[in-house]
Order: C-alpha cells, then sequence, then structure tokens
C-alpha cells in the first residue's frame, strides 16, 4: 500500500498560474529529477547561451538583456563548477534550477530567455550534446585500451601458446596475435560509437514543445554554435526522438561483452591451472579467511558490467516503446539508466587497459600447455594432403589414428618416431616429422591475418596506424 504523502507548501512557480492548489509530497518526490539531471548543467548552460545570442541577434530580445542571460550564465556555470550552487528538489530539473537562479542573480532578463523554446527541445538538446561527448570520451578511451594491447601484442608476436575452441586446445599461436583479436574487436566498438555520434549530431533546439514557434528564430545559427551538422527537420522528433540514446547504448552494450570476453580469459588465464599470466597487487584482492589467494576481482567485475549495461539498453527501449508522439514525463526515466551504463563502461575500459598493463606474461606455462595437447595435428592432416595427395577427409581419419596412438603412448605428437607414424601410414617419410613443431606451424601460418609473428607484427604496424 502507498502512503499518502503530505502537501506540499509550494506550487511550482514554472506552472503555478495554472493551478492553485498544494503539490503532495510524494508528487515533488517522483517528478523530481534534479538529483541526477544535474550533471547536464554544463550541456544546458551552452544550449542557453546559444538561444540567447540568437535571440538578440534575431532582435527577439535585446542585446542588453542577451548581454546580462550570458553573465548571469556564466556566473551560475562558476557556481556549480565551485560547488556552492544549491539545488532544489522544487524547481524539479535542471533547467528550472538554473532559470530560477538567473532570475535571482539578473532580474527581469531572465525572464525572457525561455522565448521560442520549450523544455521539451532544451532537454533533448542537452541529452544529444552529452551522448555526443560520451561518444567521444568513450572513442578515446578504446583506443587508449587498443593501444596497450598493441604494446603487449608487439612484445609477444612470438610467444607461443594453445588457440582453444571449447576452450580446448586446437592450433599453436602466438599469444600477440591473441591479445590482436581485441584490438580488431574495439576498433568495431569504436566504428559504432562514431556511427552513433554522426547520426545524433541535429539539434533539436528551436523545436519548441512541439510543433515550432511563430518567433522569427534562427535554428541553423544555434545548431552551428552548439558544434551540430544541421537542425533536426521535424519539430515532433526533434522532442521526442531517443534512438540516439538507444543507439549509444546499444553500442555500450556491445563494447561491454566484449570487455567480459577478455576479461574471463584474464581471469582463466590467471587461475592456478592455467598460470599463463600474473596481475601485481595492483589489480588483485586476498581473501578473508584465505591468505594464499590472489583473487582477479577487477577481471571479475568488469566481466559482470554487461549486465547493468545491457540492462540500461532494455530499460531505455521498454520506456519508449509505447510512448506516442511527441513528448511524455516517461522520458525522464531516460536519464539514470544512460547516466549508469557510460559510467560503469568508462570505468571498465579504464580498469581493462590497467590490467593489460599490468600483467606479468609466463611463457613457460603457455609453452607447456602447448605441448599437452596435440595442437599440430592439424599440420599432420594438412601435410597428408599437401605431400600425398590424399582427400583430407582420409587425411583427418589417419591423423586421428596418430593422436590416439600418441595418446597410448603418452608423447606428445612431436615426440612419436618415423617408424610410430608409419605404422599408421606407410607413406610418412622424414618431411612430415618436421611439420609436428609448434614452432614450425605457428610460423607456416603466414596467411594474412594469420598467427605467424611475421604476420603478427604487420598486423600491429598497420593497426597502429588505422587505430591512431
Amino acid at each position: 500500500m502507498t502512503k499518502q504523502g503530505n502537501k506540499s507548501n509550494s506550487t511550482s512557480s514554472i506552472w503555478g498560474g495554472r493551478f492553485s492548489g498544494r503539490q503532495d509530497d510524494l508528487m515533488v518526490a517522483v517528478n523530481a529529477s534534479i538529483d541526477f539531471d544535474q550533471r547536464l548543467y554544463d550541456q544546458d548552460i551552452a544550449g542557453s547561451e546559444a538561444h540567447a545570442r540568437m535571440l538578440a541577434a534575431k532582435g527577439i530580445i535585446s542585446t542588453a538583456d542577451a548581454d546580462a542571460i550570458l553573465s548571469g550564465l556564466n556566473t551560475i556555470r562558476d557556481e556549480i563548477r565551485t560547488g556552492v550552487f544549491d539545488f532544489s528538489h522544487a524547481l524539479e530539473d535542471i533547467h528550472m534550477n538554473i532559470e530560477a537562479r538567473l532570475k535571482t542573480l539578473i532580474g527581469e532578463p531572465a525572464g525572457r530567455l525561455h522565448t521560442a523554446r520549450s523544455r521539451n527541445d532544451q532537454v533533448a538538446t542537452d541529452l544529444r550534446l552529452w551522448v555526443r561527448q560520451q561518444c567521444d570520451d568513450i572513442d578515446r578511451a578504446c583506443k587508449a585500451l587498443q593501444h596497450a594491447l598493441m604494446d603487449q601484442a608487439e612484445h609477444h608476436a612470438d610467444t607461443l601458446m594453445p588457440g582453444y575452441t571449447h576452450l580446448q586446445t586446437a592450433q599453436p599461436v602466438t599469444f600477440g596475435h591473441h591479445l590482436m583479436a581485441y584490438v580488431e574487436m574495439l576498433g568495431r566498438d569504436r566504428g559504432r560509437f562514431r556511427d552513433a555520434r554522426q547520426r545524433l549530431n541535429m539539434s533539436p533546439l528551436g523545436a519548441a514543445a512541439l510543433a515550432g514557434t511563430s518567433f522569427p528564430i534562427d535554428r541553423h545559427m544555434t545548431a552551428s554554435e552548439l558544434g551540430f551538422d544541421a537542425p533536426m527537420a521535424n519539430s515532433m522528433d526533434a522532442v521526442s526522438a531517443r534512438d540516439f540514446a538507444m543507439e549509444y547504448l546499444a553500442a555500450a552494450a556491445i563494447t561491454a561483452t566484449h570487455l567480459s570476453r577478455l576479461a574471463e580469459e584474464i581471469i582463466i588465464w590467471s587461475s592456478d591451472r592455467f598460470a599463463f599470466i600474473q596481475l601485481s597487487d595492483a589489480f588483485s584482492t586476498g581473501s578473508s579467511i584465505m591468505p594464499q589467494k590472489r583473487n582477479p576481482d577487477a577481471a571479475e567485475l568488469v566481466r559482470a558490467k554487461p549486465g547493468r549495461i545491457t540492462g540500461a539498453f532494455i530499460t531505455l527501449l521498454t520506456v519508449i516503446k509505447g510512448l506516442p508522439m511527441t513528448y511524455g514525463k516517461d522520458m525522464q526515466e531516460d536519464k539514470e539508466p544512460l547516466f549508469d551504463a557510460s559510467d560503469h563502461l568508462g570505468l571498465a575500459i579504464a580498469v581493462m587497459e590497467g590490467m593489460i598493463r599490468d600483467m606479468t606474461v609466463n611463457k613457460a606455462a603457455m609453452r607447456s600447455a602447448l605441448d599437452a595437447g596435440f595442437a599440430t595435428a592439424t599440420d599432420l592432416a594438412d601435410w597428408l594432403v599437401s605431400a600425398l595427395g590424399l582427400p583430407f577427409r582420409d587425411a583427418h581419419h589417419i591423423t586421428g589414428q596418430v593422436v590416439a596412438l600418441a595418446e597410448k603412448k603418452q608423447l606428445r605428437l612431436d615426440q612419436l618416431t618415423l617408424a610410430d607414424l608409419q605404422s599408421v601410414h606407410a607413406g610418412c617419410d622424414a618431411n612430415c616429422l618436421a611439420v609436428l613443431d609448434p614452432v614450425a606451424s605457428v610460423t607456416s601460418r603466414n596467411s594474412f591475418g594469420g598467427t605467424a609473428p611475421k604476420q603478427v607484427r604487420a598486423a600491429i604496424a598497420e593497426a597502429r596506424k588505422r587505430f591512431s
């Protein structure tokens, strides 16, 4: 059961002319967004500055009023940045908190600022500016992570390790090649954020409540001043569209998923059974009861981030899915999941960069794991095809018999003798012994995009240019 609230002592001055009764405290609580939308203050002030200058340029307000507004807004920006601004729940949101303070500072001219605009186009503008900045920030963070991966990949371009499918040993690869896979994934992530940024970079300002305005405004002027490519073409779409935020969150969810995959590998690699890498104390924790433990908690937390980031994406889709044109108060619920997801994605990328730069690679453990897994079996099958002309399916069957023999003898494939191989297929000769060596296997994978150290180093050099 909902507890009935008390009547508030004040009616909002924003729309108080229409209402004479007092608001219930519960209405104030559910309606206010200032606790979270105050982070939009810089975007809100920037939009107001552009709007004031345009109003003056078009003769809608006087130059003196515009100058007073701009001076007051600059003071408010400083007050918020220095932490002395007093945010009020009664004023609902960042827009009205700033406008109310502006009136206190400069008096009557403050009331002219809202000419030819609405909170509907104002918040849509603020949010686009904020998401645009997040796209840029995430792009820079992903770039830093890519370069951390490339630095490690360059150092380990010829460090051998098992490549896995189904988490079972598959073929020999280099650790550098493995890390470069994530460089490519992050490159696509950056592309999604850049695409989202390009599509969102249209200005809603001047669409007013939903229908535009009768004042002779210049929407191209404000769009240009705010760094938008152009004003949005339809005033109803301008105030109601949130697909730009959905697209940003979709890109964020995919990026978080990629980070989670890498985090899982770090967790596996740092486990006792693998011991491929070790994280220092800087990115590890201990146990409250087991003193020997070194836990990869940073990686585990990154692995968990897609839960809340993908959840934010689903939240926004669900909020918007049934809304008719144009603005509904439901849209107030777009900000908290958006802000939360962006904060946690930025943190996850930074933490991942830290772990990649921090980790120490155990080459011996990687090589030991590679030696234990019959990883060059495919090389033998390929040799049977290329040297003896066997159909691949026959070569596959013969190689399977060789693996079974090695397993029975408890030997690595490269420890088998020529007699062992010839006992399975008489066509084997001394040349096929060479292909069973993991180093030879890796070196032979010299096709474009392959794991050969030469290809890995070439890929790193190219990636440093492409992802500069």
